[in-house]
Formats: structure tokens, sequence, C-alpha cells
């Protein structure tokens, strides 16, 4: 597992994506409420998110990581699935998404 330093500077990583993503959908007209609510949870839960990855809880990590991903992958379906978005709302989510995986990933969770 990474160094709690390291974790961190991924994480901010990883907040960044959420809050672009959030602005997104604020600048962003006739967003789908499925996008909206998916986004709105996922930066809910990255105000707690840092507090567990430091803790070094596996469970609770691993439950933090899988209902992330479940979220992130959510707003990336409508994305890939509702044509008049944007493509900087396109944008937004696919690097949020890809910044949660490497976050992920470099914790070695499947």
């Amino acid at each position: 597992m990474l160094q709690a330093n390291d974790i961190e500077h991924r994480f901010h990583l990883l907040e960044q994506a959420i809050g672009q993503a959030s602005q997104a959908c604020s600048a962003e007209r006739n967003v789908p409420g499925e996008l909206r609510d998916s986004v709105r949870r996922l930066d809910r839960h990255s105000d707690t998110a840092k507090e567990v990855l430091l803790s070094q809880d596996q469970p609770r990590i691993h439950k933090l990581m899988h209902d992330m991903e479940r979220l992130s992958e959510r707003a990336r379906q409508v994305c890939i699935n509702v044509p008049h978005l944007s493509a900087h709302m396109r944008g937004a989510v696919s690097y949020m998404h890809g910044q949660l995986m490497e976050l992920k990933r470099d914790l070695r969770i499947s």
C-alpha cells in the first residue's frame, strides 16, 4: 500500500476531479438527475474519505472505494448514454473516474 503522504496526494487529485465534475454539473443545462446525484454523492463521500483512507482500516477502505467506484461508474455510464452532454461534462466525469480508478489501483483494491 502507498505511504500516507502518497495517499493524501492521490486523494487530493481525486478531490479536485470531483470538484471539477461538480462544477461542470452546475454549469451545464439539462444534466440528468442520475448524473447530478452521482456526482453529489461522490462529493459527500470525499468529505469523509481522507479520514477513512488514512485510518488503514481495510474493510472500511474497501467499502468506501467500492461505493465511490459504483457512483463514478454510474456517472460515466450516463455520460456515455446521454448524447446532449457537452464535451466538458463528459471530460470532467471521465477524468474523475480515472482518478478514482488510479487511487483504487494504487491501494491495491480489486
